[in-house]
C-alpha cells in the first residue's frame, strides 16, 4: 500500500502564517498533491517548584489547585486558538488554490511533529519568521535550523506577501552538495516552465567551470528552460542577491549544509544572511 503524500505547512499564527499557507498550496499544486496543515501546541505547565516550603500545607494544597486550573484553562485556550488558525488557513488555501487540504493538530515541539509525517511528507513549507521572532532584528524564526539540519526532504522558507513564482536560481559551486541539488531540482517538475538561472561566483578553475556546464546541460536535457552565469569573484552573499534584484528572480535554490565558504549553512553566516536579506522565498535541499 502506497503512502499519500503531502506537502507540509507548517503554521503558528505569525505574520507569515497566510504566505506559508499559498507557498505550501502552490507547490502542492505544482506536484498534485494535497497539502498537510500542521499547528503545533506547546503549552507549559505552570512552575510548581517554586512553591515555598515555608507556607502552610493547605496554602500549598490550594495554590496547587489553582494552578491546576489555570493549566486547564490555557489548554482549553490554546485548542481553541488552534482550531479558529487551521479552520482560516484552510478557508484561505480553498478560495485561492484548487489542492486538497488535511488539518493536523498535535501537542509538544514542532520537529517530533513532523517527524511523526516522516513518510508522508514530499517537502516542508515554514516562515521565514515565526511568532517567536516577530520582533527580530533578523527575522528567521528559531524552528528553522532545528528543521532544516534534522531532515532530509526540500524545506521551502517564505516570507510575505506571496506572489507565483515566474523564475528561480540556483546558487552553484560545484561542490557535491549543489550538483546534488541541481540533480534533485531536475527530477522534479516543481520548477518546470519556470525561467531557470544557475549561478556561480569566482571558482574560475577549469574543473568548476566543466561542473556548471554540466549541470546546464542536465537540467536542459529534462526540459528545463535554464541560463548559467559566471559571475566575478565577489561577496556571496551580496553576489547572489544583486543578482536575483538585477534579474527579478522570484524564487532562490539552495543547497544545505554545504562546505564552501558561502554554503555553510548556519555553521557560517552565508545562508543564514540570505534568507534574512531577501523577501523571496528560498528552497533547502539536502
Amino acid at each position: 500500500m502506497t503512502t499519500q503524500q503531502h506537502i507540509l505547512a507548517c503554521i503558528d499564527g505569525s505574520a507569515v502564517t497566510q504566505s506559508v499557507c499559498s507557498y505550501a498550496a502552490w507547490y502542492a499544486s505544482q506536484l498534485d498533491l494535497p497539502v498537510g496543515l500542521l499547528n503545533v501546541i506547546d503549552v507549559p505547565a505552570s512552575i510548581r517548584r517554586d512553591l515555598s516550603g515555608a507556607i502552610g500545607m493547605d496554602s500549598r494544597q490550594n495554590l496547587l489547585e489553582e494552578l491546576s486550573q489555570l493549566d486547564e484553562q490555557r489548554a482549553k485556550v490554546a485548542n481553541s486558538y488552534s482550531n479558529a488558525l487551521v479552520q482560516d488557513a484552510k478557508s484561505h488555501i480553498d478560495s485561492n488554490f484548487d489542492v486538497v487540504v488535511d488539518v493536523y493538530q498535535r501537542r509538544g515541539k514542532l520537529l517530533p511533529a513532523i517527524e511523526f509525517f516522516a513518510l508522508e511528507n514530499r517537502a516542508i513549507v515554514m516562515g521565514r519568521r515565526g511568532e517567536d521572532h516577530k520582533h527580530s532584528r533578523i527575522n528567521i524564526g528559531s524552528q528553522i535550523e532545528t528543521v532544516a539540519r534534522a531532515s532530509s526532504i526540500p524545506i521551502l522558507i517564505c516570507s510575505e506577501p506571496f506572489e507565483t513564482p515566474s523564475s528561480y536560481m540556483i546558487a552553484f559551486d560545484a561542490s557535491k552538495t549543489s550538483i546534488k541539488a541541481t540533480k534533485l531540482v531536475a527530477r522534479s517538475k516543481l520548477l518546470k516552465g519556470l525561467q531557470g538561472y544557475i549561478v556561480m561566483i569566482g571558482s574560475h578553475d577549469s574543473a568548476s567551470k566543466n561542473s556548471l556546464a554540466a549541470a546546464v546541460a542536465e537540467l536542459m536535457a529534462a526540459g528545463f528552460m535554464v541560463e548559467a552565469h559566471h559571475l566575478p569573484e565577489a561577496d556571496a552573499v551580496n553576489g547572489l542577491l544583486t543578482f536575483q534584484t538585477e534579474n527579478a528572480v522570484d524564487l532562490m535554490v539552495i543547497g544545505a549544509y554545504g562546505r564552501s565558504k558561502w554554503q555553510q549553512l548556519f555553521l557560517g553566516s552565508t545562508t543564514t544572511e540570505i534568507i534574512a536579506s531577501t523577501l523571496s522565498p528560498v528552497i533547502l535541499l539536502r
